[in-house]
């Protein structure tokens, strides 16, 4: 990626990644690459705010040579310890030996654990200033967005956020700003960030936006550590974290299955049937051939859930099993689901889901639908039944 200006003396001289496919130890595939974005201010003193994933530091430290000389930086700003973040951290300082580093306790701890570097390193908290000279830089703790370190940077003479993990998508481009990119592709990207990595939060996200709405921040223009600038309507993509933080829905069903010699999948699709039946809208899923970061996606914005298993030793199959382990860290809320599944000589998936339900804090809004062996049309007029029910509940 090369540097971009932002603004007067404001520059992006982060890198863009456009093979990485999965992140966060391969629970978030990027099928569109990523980006980790640093910036740089050019001022009395010189600030670069974050750097960039290990691999690419060099490409950072090249980019930055064109604006400025590595051991002019005055100040290095670690909105967060994660290493897609600061990876590069280590080979800055050894050009920029008299850089000193701001950020928050826990990012200073994690920084140590890390790397072990004898750096200058001060401890700042919300509210606390930087004088860079015309300009100042403002720190904001987010802790738990989505780290305990974490927390944004902000310009106020710029009207500038610079608030790392929030409000980013994995998305490489060569454009930088969100208004240069396909909009269905940037929303898509956008929502898959938050559900497959935020979704959890979202009562800190929500305080976290009270808190900066309520400080009456004006703000011009929000650039995240990953994916695209938003310099034109920035709130847009604030209010989007609002809606989602408060679990706002459709009318929409994301049903997910997993089906050992097909009668699981023939009783999802009539379900699926029954849901259409009603006017409603359902997205379906073959867990074991799809992709568990769309899977997400489409369910960030569902009313109800449905998930089906073939039994197994008494129990669910294991992809629909993990799936399901990762849905209850999510922590979902509002949302209503039915379970389904067929058997052979003993049941046990459908139970064994409905437990999980409850743990996860869902609302279970009818008993679950056994068949056993292969549907018949019986059967699969029961499925159909189930599906409307399910649909007309949800209404």
């Amino acid at each position: 990626m090369s540097v971009i200006k932002l603004l007067s003396d404001i520059y992006s001289v982060g890198v863009v990644d456009w093979n990485v496919r999965n992140f966060h130890g391969h629970t978030y595939t990027t099928k569109r690459g990523s980006s980790y974005n640093a910036y740089l201010i050019i001022d009395e003193k010189v600030a670069l705010i974050d750097t960039v994933y290990g691999p690419f530091s060099a490409e950072l430290i090249e980019n930055i040579q064109q604006v400025v000389p590595l051991n002019k930086i005055d100040y290095i700003v670690a909105n967060h310890v994660e290493t897609d973040h600061s990876g590069a951290l280590p080979e800055i300082m050894k050009l920029a030996k008299g850089a000193k580093i701001f950020g928050t306790g826990k990012c200073r701890e994690g920084l140590q654990r890390y790397y072990y570097g004898n750096w200058d390193f001060q401890v700042v908290k919300s509210g606390d200033t930087l004088k860079l000279g015309k300009r100042s830089l403002t720190f904001l703790e987010a802790p738990m967005i989505h780290w305990p370190d974490s927390m944004f940077t902000y310009c106020p003479e710029e009207a500038l956020l610079m608030p790392n993990d929030a409000f980013g998508q994995h998305l490489a481009s060569n454009e930088r700003f969100a208004d240069e990119v396909d909009q269905c592709v940037l929303w898509d990207e956008a929502a898959k960030y938050y559900g497959n990595i935020l979704w959890p939060l979202g009562q800190v996200i929500l305080r976290k936006i009270e808190e900066v709405k309520k400080s009456n921040l004006s703000i011009k223009m929000i650039a995240p550590s990953h994916g695209v600038i938003w310099r034109q309507n920035p709130m847009q993509i604030v209010d989007k974290y609002a809606s989602w933080a408060k679990n706002e829905t459709l009318p929409k069903v994301v049903l997910a299955y997993e089906t050992m010699w097909g009668a699981t999948e023939k009783m999802a699709r009539k379900i699926v049937e029954g849901i259409e039946k009603e006017g409603m809208s359902v997205k379906l899923f073959d867990i074991t051939a799809s992709d568990r970061t769309e899977v997400i996606k489409e369910m960030l914005d569902a009313k109800g859930f449905i998930f089906g298993s073939s039994t197994h030793d008494n129990g669910m199959l294991t992809t629909i099993a993990g799936f399901l382990d990762f849905i209850k860290g999510l922590k979902p809320k509002n949302r209503s689901a039915a379970v389904f599944g067929s058997y052979g000589w003993a049941g046990g998936a459908v139970r064994q889901i409905e437990g999980i339900i409850k743990e996860t804090g869902l609302d279970l809004t009818q008993e679950g639908l056994q068949v056993k062996y292969m549907p018949d049309k019986n059967d699969l007029a029961a499925c159909i039944e189930f599906g409307r029910s399910f649909a007309a509940k949800l209404k």
